[in-house]
């Protein structure tokens, strides 16, 4: 197990715990690591930074091991990025607002690069992948898989101010160090070249209605933010221009049910009605608990 420190104010002397932990390590494997799994309660001990409000665990198991089960995880929510592509596509376009659709674009923990697809759909030529799952990737298109570097994303793997906009869903949320991820980002981005962050809100609706059994809180999350201190850390690491907001979800009615904390001997048979019924995938809008972010790099 390895410590961890509030990623904002690099020392732990103002935390307090949340949520004590609640896993066993000896069942922890590549199916824990998935996206977009069944929630099951599963996370470490999360504590909380009293001064920037940062939500954390600590500790983790060591990063090579986390290396290793995002490496086996596999792609397996094809459905839900059908709905994912459109949202992120329509907060693309009202806050990073691009003018040049022959701007280079690196999408990180792009997974079997279904955004990467909606942008080359929509005229952006010039993308780029990272994504650790090899068996992610082989699901990309022959276009979009060529374009992909199988590998975690860290310095070197590509040269410095290559980029003019760097894109990271739900990624962020998962590094041991996002200062130092964000550096590495930096690093890749032109002179004024920009991002567009996804991450999940401390502050949002699923942990206000229902606490620790909000899927957010996941053995798989190490990082939580809110807007206020999601910003922060982008200032801290040579950004400007922070902008954070609300991001509304749009899903199949099942996918929701799926995410809602209730004994899987209800889900279950529940999901299956749903489905026989031909309403589980009827599409809902929910603010139910993500932000993004846009920032310039300095």
């Amino acid at each position: 197990m390895q410590r961890i420190i509030c990623a904002i104010c690099g020392n732990n002397k103002n935390t307090k715990v949340v949520y004590k932990e609640n896993y066993n390590f000896s069942k922890l494997d590549k199916k824990t690591f998935s996206a977009r799994r069944m929630p099951d309660g599963t996370h470490y001990q999360f504590v909380k930074c009293n001064k920037c409000g940062l939500i954390f665990s600590n500790p983790v198991i060591d990063a090579s091991k986390i290396k290793k089960f995002y490496e086996d995880s596999d792609f397996n929510y094809q459905t839900e990025s059908e709905y994912l592509r459109k949202i992120y596509f329509k907060y693309f376009n009202k806050f990073v607002k691009p003018e040049n659709r022959k701007m280079k674009i690196l999408e990180i923990g792009c997974a079997n690069g279904f955004f990467l697809d909606e942008l080359h759909k929509n005229g952006f030529n010039n993308v780029y992948g990272v994504e650790p799952g090899e068996n992610s990737v082989k699901k990309a298109n022959k276009y979009i898989r060529n374009r992909i570097k199988i590998d975690i994303f860290k310095k070197g793997l590509f040269d410095k101010n290559s980029f003019d906009l760097i894109l990271c869903f739900h990624t962020l949320d998962h590094v041991i160090d996002p200062n130092l991820f964000l550096k590495d980002v930096n690093f890749l981005l032109k002179k004024n070249g920009k991002v567009f962050f996804v991450v999940h809100d401390t502050s949002g609706l699923s942990v206000k209605l229902l606490g620790e059994r909000s899927p957010i809180f996941d053995i798989e999350h190490i990082f939580l933010f809110n807007k206020e201190n999601l910003k922060k850390i982008f200032l801290k690491n040579n950004f400007s221009k922070a902008s954070a907001f609300s991001i509304i979800n749009e899903y199949h009615l099942s996918y929701w049910v799926k995410l809602f904390p209730m004994p899987i001997i209800i889900k279950k048979p529940l999901l299956k009605l749903l489905n026989f019924l031909k309403i589980g995938y009827f599409p809902i809008s929910l603010p139910a608990g993500n932000i993004g972010i846009v920032a310039t790099k300095n």
